[in-house]
């Protein structure tokens, strides 16, 4: 079986002194955060509860003008909230923690994911900055009168979409990569479809966040790297914790002669070590993410974090039986089939044309 391997400690040869700074003085804060996160779930007193929230309040405040500030230096990566206006932080708080809420369910869980690369596509594509518009005329169901049509403005991304391809990293990126490639279709004046190149790439759980490994199955990896050249790369990834895949991935496209006229990176929360592992690893890439964590635990999960998002998005696998990807497709049942039928028909084609 053909496999590339990443380890953690070439990843982190990438950072620089002073990320290694800053990521230590926030480690530092959510080791007191923790503190209180055990007084809250311990505690019977009222009282004391109200003033550790108080303390949990000052802490993440602190944290997220931090993480303001080390994104402040780095253009590469565009946090939502720190880049958009003002009013619009609340809607996107308020998603983010429906996500991370142990009580939202599967279906509602995937229903907040849509939402998310839709925020995340227009961070990317659609800002305040794009003067020229395109026109869409729709026919609407009123006939009386007469055929009644109307006519909306919406912005002109065909030159950023243009060239563009999805690159799936499996499993829990399939239906992340389906939603950012439907928003380009629909605001393409062409309809555009993305092509898909999918990488089979796992991380080593058994292993420490120190010396995890990140693990290309190019056996079971479906992509064409003529496709690939000279286009524009979109990754989009529910989560990005320490950026061990993304950096397996392209790292090994570049040593294949592949050179992307530019890589993107999507996420809905990003750990702050994991993206500035991807930016000094990788030139002329950009990370967009609706939210930034501040820690890594010891097993490379996200703090706070809301969990496997592949299981809560894809739902688990049967203990030593993994599903491929077209049963997962299959899985995910007739209203996301119906609704992603362009991608699928795509994604299903790339399939089979490596498998014949």
């Amino acid at each position: 079986m053909s496999k590339i391997i990443l380890k953690a400690e070439d990843l982190d040869g990438y950072l620089s002194a002073k990320d290694l700074d800053y990521l230590s003085q926030m480690d530092s804060l959510y080791r007191h955060a923790m503190v209180s996160f055990n007084i809250l779930a311990t505690s019977t007193s009222e009282s004391q509860k109200h003033r550790e929230e108080q303390t949990l309040i000052d802490l993440y405040n602190r944290m997220g003008s931090l993480m303001q500030e080390i994104c402040a230096a780095e253009p590469r990566i565009q946090v939502y909230s720190f880049v958009s206006p003002q009013e619009t932080h609340g809607e996107v708080s308020r998603l983010i923690a429906k996500l991370r809420d142990v009580s939202t369910g599967r279906q509602e869980f995937v229903y907040y994911i849509q939402r998310a690369f839709e925020l995340l596509f227009t961070l990317a594509f659609g800002g305040s900055g794009r003067t020229n518009k395109n026109y869409l005329i729709v026919r609407t169901p009123v006939t009386i009168p007469v055929q009644n049509f109307a006519v909306h403005k919406i912005p002109n991304v065909d030159d950023a979409v243009h060239d563009t391809v999805m690159c799936v990293m499996l499993r829990g990126a399939l239906l992340p990569s389906m939603i950012l490639s439907k928003e380009i279709q629909e605001y393409s004046s062409t309809g555009y479809i993305t092509p898909f190149a999918l990488f089979k790439i796992k991380r080593d759980d058994t292993k420490s966040e120190t010396t995890m490994e990140y693990v290309l199955d190019l056996d079971h990896s479906y992509f064409d790297l003529a496709q690939l050249d000279g286009k524009h790369l979109l990754f989009a990834d529910p989560m990005n914790a320490t950026g061990g895949s993304l950096v397996t991935v392209v790292k090994y496209l570049l040593e294949q002669g592949v050179k992307p006229a530019s890589v993107k990176f999507f996420n809905v929360i990003s750990a702050l070590k994991g993206s500035l592992r991807v930016v000094r690893a990788i030139d002329n890439i950009t990370i967009y993410t609706l939210w930034m964590d501040p820690s890594l635990n010891e097993r490379a999960y996200i703090m706070p974090g809301l969990g496997d998002a592949g299981d809560r998005i894809n739902g688990s696998d049967e203990e030593g039986h993994p599903r491929d990807m077209l049963r997962l497709v299959a899985d995910y049942g007739t209203n996301i089939t119906g609704l992603y039928r362009s991608q699928l028909r795509i994604i299903e084609e790339t399939v089979l044309r490596h498998r014949s």
